[in-house]
């Protein structure tokens, strides 16, 4: 090689080495270069019994507590099941459930979900691009938007926080947003599932059972009946101060008791645990510490 060549081609590695370092400079003042985070995912399972064929749909939140625009929509399997893109949304997110149809537990019966009922669920948080997995939609976490959303400031990650959590608490569930209720219509699902899985699964198994006691057509309406009542953090049968009407079919003009929410739950549980729907191979006696309290309860979510 001769001399010219050798100086050529120094020159032509060091001209490329110096595009190299800017083109990473080009970052913008800290040295590295800007990245845009992929898009991000939600899924979980609806649960009132699992929800075939729901219309699934995530909203973000606004600054002042309030349901702001669409994230992305989805519908659930056979199993209640969903995933949906959630693109590049960061923050608190709620999501709304309508349609489909489930397995009634107290009667085994399929039923529709009723046109003016559906399921929530609020999300503190999530980060662009995340997959946040494994959320439960169910008539725990629909009481617990409700509240959070009539709490002063509307929905706002510590409202979203503090309601989720009292709701857990009332019902026996450590967090209503990750724990799998079990199915009690299952053979022996009791067997290998937790104590939060059997309070979560057997309290939505009460509703259903209190509504067929009452003579309501289709116990999602029991679902919309819980949410008022726990609207105002307290289970008294009361929206405010108006009595919740528990509605559908003949039901029409039926007031909800005041004790609907404690001591008539925990009779409703008491009843299918007793009952042939029961499948779940479980006892009153495993579910009797949840039963004790929701009849000693006041009705007070905290």
């Amino acid at each position: 090689m001769t001399e010219n060549n050798r100086y050529f081609g120094k020159l032509i590695a060091a001209t490329f080495f110096a595009s190299l370092i800017l083109l990473a400079g080009c970052g913008g003042g800290g040295g590295t270069a800007a990245t845009t985070p992929g898009n991000g995912t939600i899924s979980g399972t609806a649960i009132k019994g699992p929800v075939s064929g729901a219309a699934i749909t995530a909203f973000g939140m606004n600054s002042d507590g309030t349901k702001g625009g669409q994230i992305g929509t989805a519908a659930t399997d056979a199993q209640g099941n969903f995933s949906m893109d959630a693109g590049n949304h960061a923050g608190p997110f709620m999501l709304h459930m309508t349609g489909g149809s489930f397995t009634d537990e107290a009667t085994g019966n399929v039923m529709t979900m009723g046109s003016g009922d559906m399921m929530t669920a609020l999300v503190p948080s999530m980060t662009a691009g995340e997959n946040v997995t494994d959320i439960q939609i169910t008539p725990l976490t629909s009481m617990a938007q409700q509240m959070a959303q009539n709490m002063s400031g509307g929905m706002t990650v510590a409202n979203i926080t503090q309601a989720n959590s009292a709701m857990g608490q009332y019902f026996g569930v450590n967090d209503i947003l990750h724990i799998q209720p079990m199915n009690p219509l299952a053979n022996g699902a009791g067997t290998a599932a937790t104590q939060d899985q059997r309070d979560y699964g057997m309290s939505i198994a009460a509703m259903s059972q209190y509504a067929h006691m009452v003579g309501m057509p289709n116990t999602s309406g029991m679902v919309t009946a819980m949410m008022n009542d726990a609207s105002d953090g307290h289970m008294n049968g009361m929206m405010g101060g108006s009595q919740i009407t528990m509605g559908g079919g003949m039901m029409g003009g039926t007031m909800m008791q005041s004790n609907a929410g404690t001591s008539g739950l925990a009779d409703a549980m008491q009843a299918f645990m007793q009952s042939g729907q029961n499948h779940s191979g479980l006892t009153v006696q495993d579910m009797q510490t949840l039963m004790d309290r929701l009849r000693s309860s006041n009705g007070t979510i905290q």
